[in-house]
């Protein structure tokens, strides 16, 4: 098994939805949340100047990152998300009905290359959720890109 690390959030972006809403139909604290017409600020709260033209909300969904292994990776970690947030389901869908966008973010800390099988029935599940996946691959911290000679 190839050795990666990983993390997982939830991402919602609405055109008017209060963050207050999404947290307590999702049951899940967020990490960062504005709503669409707040001002906009910088991460001290200092205003930026201008409005958040929508609504953002970001959960984590694993407290750390974890190390991929036999038992534990990207797919299952999926399977046990969908497992908690189908109790959101509806919610989900009426988020999406609304204009609003629902992304399971997964960012990956590779040391070498490996691979991620999603089945069909889970991107079956995604699908019915109304969620879409965002995979972000990055070098894991300590290894430095190589680079080709010529």
């Amino acid at each position: 098994m190839s050795e990666y690390e990983f993390t997982m959030s939830l991402r919602i972006r609405h055109p008017s939805v209060d963050p207050v809403e999404v947290t307590r139909a999702l049951g899940i604290a967020p990490q960062h949340t504005w709503r669409a017409g707040d001002n906009r600020r910088d991460s001290e709260g200092g205003e930026l100047g201008g409005e958040y033209r929508e609504t953002f909300w970001m959960g984590r969904l694993m407290a750390q990152p974890k190390l991929a292994s036999d038992r534990t990776g990207v797919e299952s970690e999926l399977v046990r998300t969908l497992a908690q947030l189908r109790k959101s389901q509806d919610f989900l869908g009426s988020l999406k009905e609304q204009g609003g966008v629902a992304e399971l973010h997964v960012s990956i800390f590779a040391r070498e290359e490996f691979r991620l099988e999603f089945p069909p029935d889970l991107l079956a599940l995604l699908g019915r959720m109304g969620l879409a996946v965002a995979v972000e691959v990055k070098p894991h911290p300590g290894t430095t890109a190589q680079t080709p000679t010529s």
